[in-house]
């Protein structure tokens, strides 16, 4: 080692350490203090005291000084990019070779002031980064050579920044689900913040390709939510890479992969961690909420010390005082957060009720962290002004649309947060939680927070520019500005439309889809819908803490008269038809009357005299429509009150495959009935008797073999008892067949066959007579098409053997578009269950995904084979049935004109009436009256809906 000696240097070393000066400050003055030193390992000062003559000794320097001046150095810095960032001619993740391309005549929504700036013009897209927004100058298009250039005519179209989800776990709980394949959560303790989803992404998810077509162009994929702390979370673009390996698709990594260490990028990127509260970790850990919130306390008071002796150690160094300092303090399990307490973290966390987002709110200050967003957040409409005392700044709130009442803690969730959060100031972020709910469609979520209430700049900003900057990434991504990444969609209609859907997509400039498919949409759908006057059921949600009245506002048994038809739909007997359009009519405006909940005229003023009635009651739809009341299927509604709560719901049947059945039941024979487990007035079967579905059809729940006879119910009934609230006892027999269950798909089927030609005796026997006669019809739960391959054959085995038609339905029937031909020529029916398809498991892998990605939708494809097609629910769970008018719309459009409003409307009323076996007149047997629009509109509100059977109208 060299010696080097110093200068005698008059400052007071212990008044400096004492200091409160930025520690950068003192790390600029140390730095230089060992420059000029020559980094010397051990070097002689002079100390002052007094007296004419200084004292002199010897400090030890290591030889690493300067690496440890710089690191404390960089302790505090807050993540930014890097200065010379918008000065950049080329993209980090620029792919050499990609064609520069200029999208031109667009509709652009760039994001800026506040989601509010529109401009017609065009967008230049090269190197990977937007080079010009608005009007390009044409000495820049000029500088390209002939040819290198491509050219995109939008005419017209909107463009909109690619869309980004906060909360996903694509690639962390993969697709299809298979062992393994669920890398989300870690159960070896509840605080893990050295965990990371990076070490867990599957690159070959099935999703990827599927999110993309949705526009899905970023996504924060986030550990689960098992644990107080579930470990950190990485900020991936959706584009396969050349590299095809996780790392490759971050966006921007906040430190290096190049070592066993943490190697900090400079200046420092955000991270981003997961937290969660409440029921799921103290499920998971057989814990309480005390539990999880000390477990909190605990882990952050272990980063607290360890960020004390790391400042401690640092004010000794950049004083010099290198005697005995030893290694930086360093523990790879806390460092994450130690970084939070720095505030170089973003904070994700799952958080749910008020007695929770309390808990959180308290320990952010007690340990003086930040929140970025809460998620779920059910309840965090209801304590907005407890948002706001988070330490730091207000935290946003990442939501659902109407995913809500599965669990006790979303239990007060509400289709008005959105709205009512953003009128307090208060950032919203629509998100997927991705497989929770399929993240292509995560605009749609924007879309529905529209639809009730949240304004339109504010709807599109919450998948786009919002989550964007709740992730620290709004310099290049979420906006369309000169300079950002070059993450564009070109939409085939106003992206809040119902049913938008990309017509290209581009991240990092490179253009996504291959061959898309187009299909012209209606110049209606080329602006942002209308939204309806939701003001009263807004404020209510407020007033009665989110769990406000759902039944009708009242019930009239004399005559109610209907005003101002745009169009009437009925069922005839022959399916939906559309018995009028105001265009077709010239002069009176159009009216209904009904009396005792039955329609008793149609035409005007005139032609309806009984409407003049001193007793009636008028109702103005404003253009609006009537048609019959939607029929639901798929989900446990009118069994379920709280899925999440065993002692709120019927409960599932026993499996005669796999279990025991009492013998009290009488062995394996009895046949279970959905009828004797009814609950009604649930808050799902409210919910969607206002939404216009009016019948549910209900089997027991079960995820085995057999489950029994469904029933229909009316979903606005107070209780069984009342006239009409049971419409059909028993309707079909329902049975699973599946490679996802413990049996082998051949034993199910020989099951099948034993009891098709068993000649059973018993309940079973009585319910399997009435199948072979076709008095009732035999619901089949499958996806793969194999399996339907095997059941086609059976059927005509079994009708060859009977010599009478056997009526089968096939509901699921993701796979049911490669058979679509056979299964017409069967007589086989299709509930596709979800209408759009995703592949979940590995007999749902073969879907037909439908535009951009097809040219044909499972449902058109299975209706020109002349399949008899119903929609059933989305995610076989009780909230999405209040969204089947939506799911049939979207039918409609991804056929490309080729269904009318009347059919569409059929595939949820008609059509399932036929093939779950219901007597012929139940659907019509209720109308649903409509403002805005028909009940299949973006812009509709259901405001009544007449039954027959009570003989009332319920106005809401």
């Amino acid at each position: 080692m060299e010696k080097a000696v110093i200068a005698p240097y008059k400052q007071d070393w212990s008044s400096r350490r004492n200091s409160r000066q930025h520690p950068l400050l003192s790390a600029a003055f140390a730095t230089g203090l060992l420059i000029v030193c020559g980094y010397a390992g051990l070097f002689t000062a002079y100390t002052a005291f007094q007296g004419p003559h200084p004292k002199k000794f010897s400090v030890q320097i290591p030889i690493n000084a300067n690496q440890i001046i710089q690191k404390c150095a960089n302790l505090n810095v807050i993540p930014s990019p890097p200065s010379d960032f918008y000065s950049r001619k080329e993209s980090d993740r620029h792919v050499s070779g990609t064609r520069p391309t200029l999208i031109k005549n667009a509709t652009i929504w760039t994001g800026n002031i506040d989601g509010l700036e529109v401009i017609l013009g065009d967008l230049l897209l090269d190197k990977g980064i937007i080079q010009a927004v608005g009007e390009v100058p044409v000495h820049v298009l000029n500088a390209y050579e002939h040819g290198l250039l491509k050219v995109i005519d939008a005419n017209g179209s909107w463009v909109s920044p690619g869309i980004v989800d906060l909360h996903s776990h694509l690639g962390d709980y993969s697709s299809p689900k298979l062992r393994g394949s669920d890398d989300t959560n870690s159960r070896k303790g509840l605080v893990q913040p050295w965990l990371r989803s990076l070490d867990s992404l599957n690159t070959h998810d099935d999703a990827y390709q599927l999110s993309v077509a949705g526009g899905v162009t970023t996504a924060n994929i986030l550990p689960g939510s098992a644990n107080a702390i579930g470990g950190q979370a990485f900020v991936i673009k959706l584009r396969p890479t050349e590299e095809r390996s996780p790392s490759s698709m971050l966006l921007e990594p906040p430190f290096a992969f190049n070592g066993s260490g943490i190697q900090e990028v400079q200046p420092p990127r955000w991270r981003q961690l997961k937290q969660a509260c409440g029921e799921n970790p103290s499920r998971f850990y057989s814990g309480t909420r005390m539990d999880t919130i000390w477990a909190y306390r605990q882990g952050y008071e272990e980063a607290r010390k360890l960020k004390v002796k790391q400042d401690v150690y640092c004010e000794k160094a950049v004083t010099g005082q290198w005697d005995s300092l030893g290694d930086f303090p360093e523990n790879l399990q806390w460092e994450a957060l130690v970084d939070v307490l720095r505030g170089k973290v973003k904070i994700q966390n799952h958080c749910y009720e008020a007695v929770d987002l309390d808990g959180i709110v308290r320990l952010t200050n007690e340990f003086e962290f930040p929140i970025a967003a809460f998620h779920h957040a059910h309840e965090t409409y209801l304590v907005p002004d407890l948002l706001k005392k988070a330490y730091g700044h207000t935290p946003a709130v990442a939501l659902f649309a109407t995913n809500a009442r599965y669990k006790r803690e979303s239990y007060r969730g509400s289709e008005f947060a959105p709205r009512i959060l953003a009128d307090h100031g208060i950032e919203v972020v629509m998100k997927s939680d991705h497989p929770v709910l399929n993240s292509r469609f995560l605009v749609y979520e924007a879309q529905q927070a529209h639809y009730f209430g949240l304004a339109d700049n504010l709807a599109l900003a919450s998948v786009t520019s919002t989550p964007a900057k709740i992730m620290g990434q709004e310099h290049r991504i979420g906006y369309l500005r000169k300079g950002y990444d070059a993450d564009v969609v070109l939409w085939d209609s106003h992206p809040l439309a119902i049913g938008a859907t990309p017509k290209q997509v581009f991240i990092d400039g490179v253009a996504q889809l291959k061959n898309p498919f187009v299909l012209p949409k209606s110049d209606y759908l080329q602006r942002a819908p209308k939204t309806p006057d939701f003001e009263q059921e807004t404020k209510a949600a407020l007033e009665y803490d989110g769990l406000p009245p759902l039944g009708p506002k009242e019930s009239v048994s004399d005559i109610v008269v209907f005003r101002n038809l745009s169009s009437l739909f009925l069922d005839l007997g022959n399916g939906i038809e559309q018995i009028f359009a105001t265009e077709d009519y010239l002069g009176e405006p159009q009216i209904a009357v009904v009396q005792d909940g039955k329609l008793s005229c149609v035409g005007t003023f005139g032609t309806c005299p009984t409407s003049l009635d001193m007793n009636s009651r008028t109702v103005d739809l404003h253009g609006g429509s009537l048609a019959p009341g939607l029929l639901s299927y798929g989900s446990p509604l009118g069994l379920v009150h709280i899925a999440g709560e065993e002692t709120t719901q019927d409960g599932e049947v026993f499996d005669g495959l796999t279990d025991e059945v009492p013998s009290i039941l009488g062995g394996n024979s009895p046949v279970i009935r959905a009828v004797d487990g009814l609950q009604f007035t649930t808050r799902d079967a409210l919910l969607a008797y206002r939404s216009g579905v009016t019948t549910g059809v209900t089997a027991p729940c079960s995820s085995g073999f057999l489950a029994g006879l469904s029933t229909a119910f009316n979903t606005g009934a107070a209780h069984k008892l009342i006239e009409g609230a049971v419409m059909q006892d028993e309707a079909a027999l329902h049975v699973s067949l599946s490679l996802s269950f413990s049996v082998s798909v051949s034993t199910q089927i020989a099951t099948l066959r034993t009891l098709l030609f068993g000649r059973l005796e018993g309940d079973l026997g009585v319910q399997i007579a009435k199948v072979l006669k076709g008095t009732i019809p035999l619901v089949i739960g499958v996806h793969s098409a194999d399996i339907m391959a095997s059941l086609i054959q059976l059927k005509a085995e079994v009708e060859r053997e009977t010599g009478k038609t056997m009526q089968m339905t096939f509901a699921g029937g993701s796979e049911a578009h490669i058979l679509a031909r056979e299964i017409g020529a069967a007589g086989v029916g299709v509930i596709l269950s979800p209408a759009r398809s995703f592949p979940f498991f590995w007999d749902m892998r073969r879907m037909l995904p439908g535009p951009p990605l097809s040219q044909h939708s499972a449902i058109s494809t299975l209706l020109a084979a002349n399949v008899t097609v119903g929609v059933g629910v989305n995610f076989d769970e009780a909230w999405a049935v209040r969204n089947t008018r939506f799911d049939v719309n979207w039918a409609a459009l991804e056929a490309g004109g080729e269904i009318c409003k009347a059919e569409a409307i059929a595939l949820a009323s008609s059509n399932l009436e036929k093939l779950l076996g219901l007597n012929s007149g139940t659907v019509s047997s209720n109308l649903v009256a409509t403002t805005g629009g028909t009940i299949l509109d973006f812009e509709s509100k259901v405001v009544a809906v007449a039954s027959a059977k009570r003989g009332v109208v319920d106005i809401f």
